[in-house]
């Protein structure tokens, strides 16, 4: 689609990720490098223009690369991570009980030998597994996860992400405290997201000057790769300066051909 519409689309792997180069220790992870790495992409495309398209810990990353204005931007694409502070601010008892994972992946060396089991296994299973149309994540889709999951020191990699935002990075980002975005951004959300609530996107046009949210109904935190027609659809009528659409419940069954 990014191609078609004239782009120069990078979809680079982050530190730790498929073939790209794996630090050891936590610090390597911290979310001031994760930043200096888009930064350094960006930089090396020598374009003059960037739209910052973003998914998990992409989004992450791409929520405070924006706020902090590190380089220049067009346009910004969330799929399915809230704003940090929209986050804490919606923060709840559910939020929580969907975020015992990252607690878990506290523990050193104790979620790598349990995601690693059986050649990590579970790593491919993951996304069919939370999805809501589990017929996009095909075995052989979940098997490039599983494989590259069980790369030495892939898992450990995966995980310090995690452990460097919580044991600080998160904290040091706060301290630096959360400007308004001012570039415009579109954020499309899969409302049956097994580890974040819709409750915590609430409040994000107070951080955000001109935000766009479409919501998915029936559609997981895999939007994009769930849904790639929608969402595409949504992206390209936002990059060209269009009315972005709005689908709804009955779009969805029929995508996914009930």
């Amino acid at each position: 689609m990014l191609a078609d519409m004239g782009y120069n689309a990078w979809a680079p792997n982050l530190r730790g990720y498929g073939n790209s180069s794996r630090p050891e220790s936590v610090e390597a992870y911290a979310i001031e490098n994760l930043l200096d790495d888009v930064a350094a992409l960006i930089d090396a495309s020598g374009c003059s223009e960037t739209v910052l398209i973003a998914h998990d810990w992409g989004a992450v990353i791409a929520w405070y690369f924006a706020m902090h204005k590190i380089r220049p931007l067009e346009k910004l694409i969330i799929c399915n991570v809230p704003h940090p502070a929209a986050m804490g601010d919606a923060f709840s008892w559910e939020q929580l009980r969907k975020s015992w994972y990252v607690f878990f992946f506290q523990i050193p060396g104790v979620p790598e030998w349990a995601l690693g089991r059986r050649d990590a296994e579970a790593v491919g299973r993951t996304m069919a597994s939370s999805a809501v149309d589990a017929s996009r994540f095909t075995p052989e889709v979940g098997e490039v996860y599983r494989r590259n999951a069980a790369q030495p020191g892939a898992l450990r990699a995966m995980v310090n992400y995690y452990r460097a935002l919580l044991r600080g990075g998160a904290r040091r980002q706060a301290r630096l405290g959360f400007p308004v975005i001012e570039t415009p951004t579109l954020m499309v959300w899969g409302e049956d997201d097994v580890a974040l609530t819709k409750e915590t996107t609430y409040g994000t046009d107070r951080f955000v000057s001109d935000l766009t949210i479409r919501y998915l109904p029936r559609v997981s935190h895999w939007v994009q790769q769930e849904q790639p027609e929608i969402v595409n659809s949504m992206m390209s009528a936002f990059l060209r300066g269009e009315p972005v659409p709005e689908l709804e419940w009955e779009a969805i069954l029929k995508t996914q051909g009930a």
